[in-house]
């Protein structure tokens, strides 16, 4: 990795012109234009304002002070105070040659032990009386992704599905269960019967209003199931497993797994000692017989207790805060939640800051909406939510129509099949991913199956086709790594300067990306992860029209195949942090 190596030696060189020298290392980047180098420190101009002298003069004193010869070529000031640097080709030998003999790796460091962290990432979180539709995708896919990076990089990662099993919507499941169920459909099919239930009795409310209030008689039989009523706990049970079975399935098909499953349920015994314990710390207070948290400056309180004596999503939540701090004890919370919740979690957080609560980070990982191309929440022509299920099994059917149609080595129908499911299932995963995650995303599958443009379908493409080359070329990968060597990247007099510079791009974009998961990390946003794959497979794509590979001659061939070869390790590990699976052949 270049980045922290740099930022290590402008550190020093900084120590006597700021006492705050971290504050400026993040202005050291990658160059925007070869032409100024690789990379470009700027922090020159921002130090020359506080300290009253010109920007230029800073920058010299700064490059008086840099120790970088075994890195850089020697520092140019350009402009008003940039600083460009060009690596040496030494360096990018011994750094390739640590990342391609770095079978696992790729010679990306675990964080330093005084930096690692214990992270609990709350992500996907679905109303489990339901079936899991779209909106869930976000939630999932994202949690998941930074799950995967925060492990890659050595912290200790908890993850957690806190599952909707205890609200109104088992309110809406029991009263259609007594009032409508079809015994033959349920016996059937369970979860088919209880999503129809779910639906008819949704349709029922808001139908309102009718003599007999519907609404009214869900809110009764959810307080009943709160209150412990035998016959709505007994009919809970029952439920419960067949919805859960089917949300598994789901996270099955997306290959996703969690530590722990704990639901609002598991919370529920622990709720009334919450709101005793905030009332007698002053933290919370009785009006009108509710209890709620006020904020300063705020109006709007954080209930915790309606005057009816039930409970809310807040109370659960409080509960689960007090919950995890005793039992993982974290250093930060992850709460990967859409934006429309984002009041519901500030005050989340200013509670648990009164309760005394200041070490630990809490995060709203927010994101936005999936749209149709009307631009509106997608839904079916009908106009319910789109199910999860659905939109996978489409994705994989087009996946398999692509497959079929470009197969022309007649390939056995099971590995066509396999081939499709990963191919489906990563474009709807990286169409999220590769997207800002506060915006909303228009969904498309033709969009997301693109054999072009930054598509899971390219990278898996980019994948395949570096991957060929070694069977065209009946080259033994294995005995290839066991050849590495310091002539990575020199041609046949051993002079690294004379490589294609297309070549040379392409090292250095390897080299980025244990950068690029860095800054996927530092914000939480997955899509910094998959714009650097991006432009790696147009790196490669530039590399493999310029430079012959098979057809170069012995010295540069075998440098230029261990590139191939890291290029393809460097997209598999990529896309598996982002909970993608490659294929060998497309």
């Amino acid at each position: 990795m270049i980045l922290p190596l740099l930022k290590t030696r402008f550190a020093d060189a900084l120590q006597t012109l700021a006492s705050d020298a971290d504050a400026y290392l993040d202005m050291i980047r990658p160059s925007q234009d070869p032409k100024f180098g690789d990379y470009q420190a700027n922090m020159a101009m921002p130090l020359a304002k506080k300290l009253g002298k010109p920007p230029r003069e800073i920058a010299l004193q700064i490059v008086e002070q840099l120790d970088i010869a075994d890195i850089c070529s020697p520092p140019e000031i350009a402009g008003p105070g940039f600083i460009n640097l060009r690596l040496n080709d030494d360096c990018i030998q011994t750094l390739l040659h640590s990342a391609i003999a770095d079978g696992e790796r790729l010679a990306i460091p675990n964080v330093d032990s005084n930096k690692r962290k214990t992270y609990l990432v709350d992500y996907s979180g679905p109303n489990v009386a339901k079936p899991m539709h779209v909106g869930h995708i976000r939630s999932t896919v994202i949690g998941n992704a930074l799950a995967r990076m925060l492990r890659f990089q050595g912290h200790h990662v908890i993850t957690d599905n806190h599952l909707g099993d205890w609200g109104t919507q088992f309110g809406m499941i029991i009263f259609g269960y007594k009032n409508y169920l079809d015994a033959d459909a349920y016996q059937k099919n369970p979860v088919d019967e209880l999503s129809r239930l779910y639906r008819f009795v949704r349709q029922k409310m808001d139908e309102e209003p009718q003599p007999e209030s519907i609404n009214a008689a869900v809110l009764r039989e959810t307080a009943k199931l709160h209150a412990g009523d035998p016959e709505n706990l007994k009919i809970w049970q029952e439920v419960l497993p067949h919805s859960q079975d089917e949300i598994n399935r789901i996270y099955q098909r997306l290959q996703i797994a969690f530590d722990h499953t704990l639901g609002e349920s598991f919370y529920q015994p622990m709720l009334g000692k919450v709101v005793d314990n905030l009332l007698q710390r002053k933290i919370a207070v009785e009006t009108e017989g509710a209890v709620g948290i006020f904020f300063n400056q705020e109006k709007v309180p954080m209930l915790i207790r309606k005057s009816d004596g039930a409970f809310l999503y807040g109370t659960t939540d409080l509960a689960t805060v007090e919950y995890r701090l005793d039992t993982f004890k974290p250093d930060a919370v992850l709460y990967v939640v859409d934006f429309r919740q984002s009041q519901h979690f500030d005050h989340l957080f200013k509670a648990v800051r009164l309760m005394g609560v200041d070490d630990v980070e809490l995060t709203h990982v927010k994101f936005g909406t999936v749209l149709g191309e009307d631009g509106k929440p997608f839904k079916t022509r009908s106009g319910d939510t789109v199910g999860l299920n659905g939109l996978l099994d489409e994705a994989e059917r087009r996946a398999y129509e692509i497959v079929k149609e470009n197969d022309k080595d007649n390939t056995p129908e099971p590995e066509l099949r396999e081939t499709a499911r990963r191919i489906g299932i990563g474009a709807i995963i990286y169409a999220d991913l590769s997207q800002n995650r506060e915006s909303d995303y228009v969904f498309s599958y033709d969009k997301m199956l693109a054999m072009t443009g930054n598509t899971a379908t390219y990278m898996q493409y980019a994948y395949a086709r570096v991957r060929s080359i070694f069977s065209k070329g009946n080259v033994d990968v294995e005995n290839l790594r066991n050849t590495v060597s310091r002539t990575v990247l020199r041609d046949v007099q051993g002079a690294v300067a004379n490589s294609h510079p297309a070549e040379r791009a392409l090292a250095l974009e390897l080299l980025k990306f244990g950068e690029a998961i860095d800054l996927a990390v530092r914000d939480y946003r997955p899509n910094v992860l998959t714009s650097y794959l991006f432009e790696l497979a147009n790196r490669y794509s530039a590399f493999f029209e310029q430079c012959p590979v098979l057809k170069a001659e012995d010295a540069v061939r075998t440098g230029r195949l261990l590139l191939c070869d890291l290029t393809a390790r460097t997209l598999q590990k990529g896309l598996e942090l982002l909970g993608i699976e490659t294929v060998e052949r497309m």
